[in-house]
């Protein structure tokens, strides 16, 4: 067992999970500098998130054929590149296509990283060595994001987006040290990986944005955008490149804890939507007051991720997940009993349970989706499940926003998405129990 390369694919996740929130903080300086609206300055998130979820699938196939250690180095290289771009972009439509090459860059990242962590500790280990992975990983974005609104306060939002290149140099050269050297080489790509691109990348794209216009109330442009990615979908299902992938994801030690993740993590719903708009509409609270809150929810994650790692490597998987589960749900049921007058405790006491639910949760049905499968399907597994949790983080706030909406907003509005968020997280909990993990 080699933990060096887990703990580089770790640092290299970290920067790639890093954009997202280091992005947020930068939208206000970017619209007032490249004269930009509110609305628009939104694509510098998407622009990001929406290769990362499109390439998922079908990058992860071709990585299961390359080197993951070149791939690994290149796709790095690109993240650090694509960020000085970024931060040189004269104008709004040149920094667009930096984000997009940081998508693109983000989505190699992720592909290779579950093959890193496969080729590098024995199966009877990877419970652990994912739990590091999961605590490295919120410590290092809670930090960033503070780090970097300091930054863009005092020196303007292009520094912001040069702040992970120190941390990329040492990912490089540790990459290059630590990772074993293949023997896949890097593939040229064919006419079967661009097909699943463009339908499959297409469909997933059409479906975020549609997630996307009907929490901006485009009812009409968010269902013709959903009938394409329907259609997209299908015309997928009947390429013979899909063959693989729909019999992995048939397979109930695989397709369950797959459906499980994609159904938990609606919590996203929760702390994203439904609380900022409960403590600023009902509480009367400020947005200061929402940060501090959530801070014990990365912080009771980040805590508990080493000893879900443990116990998912010492007990059988399922039942630490579905306790994970328990606890998440609960923590979103008590959200039930807030009041008018609920302070920070009120709130960081049920968000801390949620995050400590989430990592005894997470990491035992991620060990579980690894463990079912292929050795040689391992990048189109992890291109899955990335996938599946970021559809989940789009679709999950979209659903609360119109629960919250039909409920009639304030208290009673926030009621309603938390009933539409339990109840998928118990849906979540039911699969994560009748699934079957394989024990290598």
């Amino acid at each position: 067992m080699r933990w060096a390369p887990v703990m580089v694919a770790a640092l290299a996740m970290l920067m790639v999970t890093l954009e997202m929130s280091l992005a947020s903080v930068t939208l206000p300086a970017i619209g007032a500098e490249l004269d930009v609206g509110s609305g628009a300055t939104k694509w510098v998130i998407l622009a990001y998130a929406l290769p990362t979820a499109a390439l998922a699938i079908p990058v992860g196939r071709w990585v299961d054929q390359a080197d993951a250690r070149t791939v690994f180095l290149f796709a790095v290289i690109g993240v650090a590149v694509s960020s000085v771009l970024a931060a040189a972009a004269p104008v709004f439509w040149l920094l667009l296509l930096a984000r997009l090459l940081q998508g693109v860059m983000g989505a190699l990242v992720a592909a290779v990283y579950m093959p890193i962590v496969a080729a590098a500790v024995p199966p009877e280990r990877r419970g652990r060595a994912l739990g590091y992975v999961a605590t490295v990983m919120p410590l290092g974005a809670m930090a960033g994001t503070s780090i970097g609104g300091f930054v863009a306060d005092g020196l303007g939002w292009r520094p912001v987006f040069l702040l992970k290149l120190p941390v990329l140099a040492i990912v490089v050269w540790l990459g290059y040290r630590m990772l074993p050297r293949g023997t896949g080489g890097v593939p040229r790509p064919d006419r079967t990986l661009y097909g699943d691109t463009l339908i499959l990348g297409g469909a997933v794209a059409a479906l975020l944005l549609a997630f996307d216009r009907v929490e901006g109330d485009a009812f009409v442009l968010a269902g013709l955008l959903a009938v394409g990615a329907l259609a997209l979908g299908v015309w997928w299902t009947r390429l013979r490149s899909s063959h693989p992938i729909l019999s992995l994801a048939r397979r109930p030690a695989f397709g369950l804890p797959l459906l499980a993740l994609l159904l938990m993590a609606s919590y996203i719903g929760l702390t994203l939507f439904l609380l900022p708009f409960y403590v600023a509409d009902v509480v009367d609270g400020s947005p200061a007051m929402m940060g501090l809150a959530l801070m014990f929810f990365v912080g009771s994650f980040a805590a508990g991720s080493p000893f879900a790692g443990n116990l998912a490597d010492r007990f059988p998987i399922r039942l630490v997940a579905a306790a994970g589960g328990a606890l998440s749900l609960g923590g979103t049921l008590a959200m039930l009993t807030l009041g008018p007058d609920a302070g920070v405790v009120d709130l960081a006491w049920r968000l801390a349970l949620i995050g400590l639910g989430q990592s005894f949760f997470n990491i035992p049905n991620n060990t579980a989706i690894l463990a079912a499968t292929p050795a040689d399907m391992v990048g189109a597994g992890s291109g899955v499940s990335m996938t599946a949790r970021t559809l989940a983080f789009t679709v999950g706030p979209s659903l609360a926003a119109l629960a919250y909406t039909l409920g009639g907003s304030g208290a009673a509005g926030f009621n309603s998405g938390v009933v539409l968020i339990a109840a998928l997280q118990g849906a979540g909990l039911l699969a994560a129990l009748a699934a079957r993990p394989v024990r290598s």
